[in-house]
């Protein structure tokens, strides 16, 4: 049935409390290619508690489990094989500490007609256990099929690269096991680990996480080009444009932009995009 904008639009979404520690922290810097050369300090302050950071893509793992909730959101109904995730937006209000308890509120932000599809953001706000804000993810979710409602057909897509040579060219190799580690995180999608499932799929055998590449890519920028300084980053927005198989190797270009990074990454094997309209937006 088609989509019911009056019902959807606005719908709020529970994403409960949860709670995350140093360990939590570190599988999560190891799902996205942490820890190489191990020894290395730059690498331990992502994989040993000692001196511990957190990179701002982490964002994503407390809440992605709340992503369940939209399949009872009233006035939204579809087939879940033909949603693909499009694009991820995260707004860092404070730096991330590496153990915290926190509360997370969503809601339906926005529908849009595409015409052979529908795209529905999912705001989710987390909040400190002080109640302080820590950040915002937006989802973005592109539902084939869905469209034709008469809706917005909404923003077209902006940060887009600019037409000179990078100033950074960063390659970000990643294991042949890298998704059978990165589900560990909470996503456990068997297009990621089962070669029967993916081949369902399309994929003749299981794909890197989308939220994996886009943890990589940060990692990229933040160590390469912003000196590793996690607490420089505001805003990360990318939009999803392609799959990497484990195994291969990320190449992610960099524009220095004033007060922001513009970047995209491929495929080194393929030369596949697989990021594009992607950029850090850099604190003030």
């Amino acid at each position: 049935m088609p989509i019911d904008l009056a019902k959807a639009l606005g719908y709020e979404m529970s994403g409960g409390v949860g709670q995350w520690d140093k360990d939590k922290v570190i599988l999560y810097h190891l799902g996205i290619g942490a820890g190489v050369p191990q020894t290395d300090p730059r690498e331990l302050a992502y994989t040993y508690e000692k001196n511990l950071k957190v990179m701002p893509s982490f964002a994503v793992i407390p809440v992605f489990g709340a992503m369940g909730g939209l399949g009872s959101v009233p006035g939204l109904k579809f087939n879940f094989a033909m949603l693909l995730h499009g694009e991820q937006d995260i707004e860092i209000h404070k730096p991330i500490p590496v153990e915290a308890k926190a509360e997370s509120s969503g809601r339906i932000a926005a529908i849009y007609d595409k015409g052979k599809a529908a795209v529905v953001v999912i705001e989710m706000n987390t909040k400190d256990d002080s109640g302080d804000p820590l950040f915002t993810n937006r989802f973005t979710l592109f539902l084939r099929g869905e469209g034709g409602f008469g809706g917005d057909p909404g923003p077209k897509p902006g940060n887009a690269a600019p037409d000179r040579e990078p100033d950074h060219v960063i390659e970000s190799p990643t294991l042949p096991q890298q998704a059978l580690l990165y589900r560990l995180c909470g996503d456990k999608n068997p297009l990621h680990a089962d070669p029967e499932f993916s081949k369902m799929g399309g994929f003749d055998t299981p794909i890197l996480h989308g939220l994996c590449t886009y943890g990589v890519v940060c990692k990229a920028a933040v160590d390469n080009v912003l000196g590793g300084d996690v607490t420089k980053v505001a805003r990360y927005q990318a939009r999803f444009a392609g799959v990497v198989f484990p195994g291969e190797t990320i190449v992610t270009s960099v524009w220095n932009e004033g007060d922001k990074l513009l970047l995209s990454a491929t495929t080194k094997e393929r030369g596949e995009p697989v990021l594009k309209n992607t950029a850090i937006h850099l604190v003030g």
